[in-house]
């Protein structure tokens, strides 16, 4: 179809594009300390428990910014929330390429710990960008292709931790630490101005910048193939999401898997180096590969929720099992060559996981879909803040064998979520969704 205004720019495909460089620059920050920490724990003196406050503190902004920023959307498109989050997560990277600048390692004083947890505070306002994002692309994307849709965003978004566990280990062997962190600092301006060129808002909020009146808007945009639209301000979107109850039972759910996901990305660097003595490089490669799997295998997860019927609870299932496997077998891991699989099993668990529930949100809350992604994305983040320490603090109170201990924490999640998609699957649908008329099986020819 031609647009109805040629101030209308973008198609889906460029939306999910714009978007999804945005979130992988902003995403970055949930390793912002995690494979560095061991730097700053010998210069610092910290304590295991500091040490699981300095990895979680991007994930507390990550996680609670993700609910105002993601309603946000819902009255002005994206592209503003994108910017703002962004722009305060490079304020925050270079406050951190400075300290460590000019103190590290002899200056690297215990007083500064304070002002490194508020650092890592702005830094996380970019982790923050992943619902405004959902909101963004799923606005963009008709019902029957918002899993794919939200599952590469995700998936290829989720690679940015990963690869950061990866590279900042052996960038610190070639640049050292402040060589490292300048480099981060020169990546996230530069994804910053990727996204400024590249971000797009969905249809109706073009229409409506450029002077349509909301009603006339959503015809047009209607007419160009957008089908979701947001219910009306930012706090009716947060007020008829909340309202919801189902909306609180993927909270639980996500909180298991997604604040899983940040939390080990952040921890498994002082896990494997703590736990089996390995080096810095390897716990990097370890980390990476439970990060990157967990990445990638949501896209996979998002295809499994397109096509399989009543495929987000069905594969949310199969995954939390998958996940509850590995979290038994993380909780009497003593010897390394257990460990290892167990940390496959949660990746794949938690990496499928992610993707059906984003599948479910447009059909629980269909008229407030960025209120229900701030809710799930931001308070189900937050576990990337809560569980670190909890770990930290198996290990301070059960000495070395609470790096292993630690881990029955996700079999609890694990079986509370898998009671929340039980309940989930066999409850009615709410009133105001549709299901599509054809299958994506259809769809896809």
């Amino acid at each position: 179809m031609t647009a109805p205004s040629p101030v209308v720019k973008g198609t889906p495909r460029a939306g999910l594009t714009g978007a999804t460089i945005g979130f992988f620059v902003g995403f970055a920050a949930v390793a912002l300390f995690g494979p560095t920490a061991v730097r700053f724990q010998q210069s610092m003196h910290l304590s295991a428990m500091a040490v699981g406050f300095l990895v979680a503190m991007p994930a507390l902004s990550g996680s609670l910014l993700r609910i105002p920023f993601s309603a946000w959307v819902d009255t002005t498109g994206g592209r503003k929330p994108f910017l703002v989050l962004l722009g305060l997560s490079l304020a925050g990277m270079i406050g951190v390429a400075a300290i460590v600048a000019t103190r590290y390692p002899d200056r690297l004083s215990p007083e500064l710990y304070p002002l490194l947890l508020v650092l890592g505070l702005l830094c996380g306002c970019g982790i923050a960008t992943f619902s405004v994002g959902i909101s963004q692309v799923a606005y963009w994307f008709p019902q029957r292709g918002q899993g794919r849709a939200l599952a590469v965003y995700a998936g290829f978004g989720n690679l940015a931790p990963g690869l950061f566990s990866l590279l900042m280990p052996m960038a610190f062997v070639s640049l050292g630490l402040a060589g490292s962190y300048l480099a981060w600092l020169v990546f996230l301006a530069l994804g910053l101005v990727a996204y400024a060129l590249l971000g797009r808002n969905a249809w109706l909020f073009q229409l409506m910048a450029a002077g349509e009146k909301p009603d006339e808007a959503r015809v047009h945009a209607r007419a160009l193939g957008q089908e979701l639209f947001p219910a009306g301000t930012t706090m009716d979107t947060l007020r008829i999401s909340a309202g919801t109850w189902q909306t609180w039972a993927l909270v639980a759910i996500y909180f298991s898997t997604f604040g899983g996901f940040v939390a080990l990305t952040a921890w498994l660097p002082t896990y494997w180096t703590s736990a089996f003595g390995v080096t810095a490089v390897t716990a990097g490669i370890l980390t990476a590969v439970y990060s990157l799997l967990a990445s990638l295998i949501r896209i996979l997860g998002g295809v499994m929720a397109d096509r399989l019927q009543q495929g987000g609870s069905n594969t949310s299932v199969l995954a939390l099992l998958v996940m509850l496997s590995g979290a038994l077998l993380m909780t009497v891991a003593g010897d390394f060559e257990l460990a290892v699989p167990g940390e496959i099993l949660l990746a794949v668990g938690m990496g499928l996981c992610n993707a059906a529930v984003f599948k479910m949100v447009p059909q629980v809350v269909p008229r407030a879909v960025g209120g229900a992604a701030g809710w799930v994305g931001g308070i189900g983040a937050f576990g990337g803040f809560v569980i670190p320490p909890i770990l930290a603090f198996a290990v301070r109170q059960i000495g070395p064998r609470g790096y292993a201990i630690g881990f029955i924490v996700f079999v609890f999640l694990a079986l509370l979520s898998l009671a929340m998609t039980w309940v989930l699957k066999y409850s009615p649908s709410p009133a105001g969704y549709q299901p599509p008329a054809i299958s994506s099986q259809q769809a896809d020819g």
